[in-house]
């Protein structure tokens, strides 16, 4: 079978492509600025996500039978000062992917956020209404829209929170900047009044790729434990023998962000636990992570 990933150079999209490796797919993956040295097997294409045409062209010739939508604009701030961008790449990008995979027959899924929902209650299940508050959440809502709006039982839509772990492509995110600060015996400030459920990237690609060999369809939350950014650095910390005060509590009120965040973004995740998708206890994931990091840096550190 084959499987097109969207985004492969992304945190989440390198995972996914090693991960229907490893499942036995045949894999095609794109990128945008620069191509990765790996994983070994997938076969890459660049693409200009907001270029219906450039859309066609790639699922033109990679013919997939699964395309992943691991591809966005994931910067909260910047959707906020650039909306137009967000606009195109996050709506009007899904648009056209959703269009080529229904007039091919391709099933499709989705990777949304939690940041479609407003915060101001939490453990949101699959159901709640969502109110995003920021222009990232609203883009990507209107991605759900495109995606939904598929025929059938021809697509899967899955809202994750918080992602984080280390890619070889580079990619920043929360844990690789706290990871490195209390590696570094610097201090972390996070906010202890935001509250998400940190999701391991690694663990996370391999969930979609079992949902897909499932059949799986509709909505549905993956995601870890719902904790605040500063108990999930307090873990970090833990995890590496830092000193737990070099985590400073932080309210979001002093950050100067050009977009709100949800006070409260956690998923309600029963639905997956139903099909058999369990997130690792978080001190496990965490553990994960350092490892992982600490291999990467040891085996090559140009990728640091």
């Amino acid at each position: 079978m084959r499987v097109l990933v969207t985004g492969g150079t992304g945190l989440l999209g390198w995972w996914l492509v090693k991960a229907f490796l490893e499942t036995g797919f045949e894999v095609h993956a794109t990128y945008h600025t620069r191509k990765p040295l790996g994983p070994n097997g997938a076969s890459w294409r660049r693409l200009e996500l907001a270029d219906p045409a450039d859309v066609a062209r790639v699922f033109e010739e990679a013919r997939p039978d699964v395309v992943v939508h691991a591809a966005a604009y994931t910067d909260v701030d910047g959707c906020e000062r650039s909306p137009g961008l967000a606009y195109r790449v996050n709506y009007l990008g899904t648009l056209a992917v959703a269009r080529e995979a229904a007039r091919r027959g391709a099933f499709m899924v989705y990777v949304s956020t939690d940041y479609v929902f407003d915060g101001e209650r939490g453990l949101y299940r699959e159901e709640d209404t969502p109110r995003p508050i920021n222009y990232y959440g609203l883009t990507k809502l209107l991605g759900e829209a495109s995606t939904a709006a598929l025929p059938g039982d021809s697509s899967l839509i899955v809202r994750v929170s918080g992602l984080y772990g280390y890619s070889p492509t580079g990619k920043r995110n929360f844990g690789v900047n706290a990871l490195e600060a209390l590696l570094e015996g610097r201090s972390v400030k996070a906010f202890d009044d935001q509250y998400l459920s940190p999701t391991y990237a690694p663990w996370l690609a391999g969930a979609i790729a079992k949902l897909v060999s499932s059949g799986a369809s509709g909505v549905l939350h993956v995601a870890g434990e719902r904790m605040s950014r500063y108990e999930f650095a307090l873990r970090l910390a833990e995890a590496v023998g830092a000193d737990p005060s070099l985590v400073r509590p932080t309210p979001m009120s002093s950050a100067r962000l050009a977009a709100r965040r949800p006070r409260d973004s956690s998923l309600d995740v029963r639905r997956a636990k139903a099909l058999g998708i369990t997130h690792p206890p978080a001190a496990q994931a965490i553990r994960g992570f350092v490892e992982e990091y600490l291999r990467a840096r040891t085996e090559d550190p140009s990728t640091l």
